[in-house]
């Protein structure tokens, strides 16, 4: 028994671990670029470790409110992974700070595999919509969610689909690091228009127990329902705001070659 626990207890632990790691060389990175001319944003590193701290509180299941069993925990910790901490983490930019601190062929080399069609394919806001509002779909309204309580390692994989695809979407929509071809600001504003739609469409269902797959009193339900309602406009008006202050309209410039004009477009987002 003592043996199963404290394997139990270094499961839970592991991912804790990994994402002090991930801050830790976070820090030595921005550290480096700091003692250069141009530096590094502290602005940024903060958002950095902010990301992580809620990622770690979401992963210490007993360091949330409510009861170990409560849905409302399970639901918390769900909008933490999968919403809150991302913001943070993209907003830190963490792949600029890799590509300054890398030498110039590896950082060519990771430029490439940016513009490689699958990660198009896959950097599209339209299908980091999907995989989000698709993996709580699935999550709620089908039986994985009872699977998740019988298998833990289900219950991880399930946590990294909503971390992945979290940071998948907020870095699309609103992430200051390059990304190939992202659409412009007003398409970005539609995807996320139609992604708080989504959700609050989805926390209405759960709210009101239609197409529910989740074995809970109708109050924790609902307290959940609440949770992914509310909780989850904050974190997409933070995602609005973060694209909104990051947009600078592009600008025309006009010259003139032999007395005719000619408009070259200016870009005006900071990679």
């Amino acid at each position: 028994m003592t043996t199963a626990h404290g394997a139990h207890t270094a499961v839970e632990t592991l991912p804790v671990a990994a994402v002090a790691a991930l801050a830790v060389g976070y820090l030595v990175l921005a550290g480096r670029r700091r003692r250069e001319p141009r530096g590094w944003s502290s602005w940024r590193t903060a958002a950095f470790l902010a990301g992580c701290a809620l990622l770690a509180w979401a992963l210490l299941p007993q360091a949330l409110p409510f009861a170990p069993a409560d849905f409302r925990r399970h639901m918390l910790q769900h909008l933490l992974i999968g919403m809150v901490a991302p913001l943070g983490l993209v907003l830190a930019a963490p792949v600029t700070l890799v590509l300054c601190s890398v030498p110039p062929r590896a950082g060519q080399r990771i430029g490439r595999l940016l513009h490689l069609a699958p990660v198009r394919l896959l950097a599209h806001p339209v299908t980091a919509l999907l995989l989000t509002v698709g993996g709580l779909a699935a999550l709620y309204f089908t039986p994985l969610y009872a699977a998740t309580g019988h298998h833990p390692l289900l219950h991880h994989l399930v946590h990294l689909h909503f971390l992945l695809s979290g940071v998948l979407f907020a870095w699309v929509v609103a992430g200051p690091d390059p990304a190939p071809r992202r659409p412009s600001v007003p398409v970005r504003l539609v995807v996320l228009g139609v992604a708080v739609a989504a959700h609050a469409a989805l926390a209405q269902l759960m709210y009101a127990g239609l197409l529910v797959a989740v074995d809970a009193p109708a109050d924790q339900v609902r307290g959940g329902a609440e949770l992914m309602y509310y909780g989850g406009d904050i974190a997409e008006l933070l995602l609005a705001l973060a694209l909104l202050l990051t947009w600078r309209p592009d600008r025309r410039v006009r010259g003139s070659a032999g007395g005719a004009g000619r408009v070259v477009p200016v870009r005006g987002e900071h990679p």
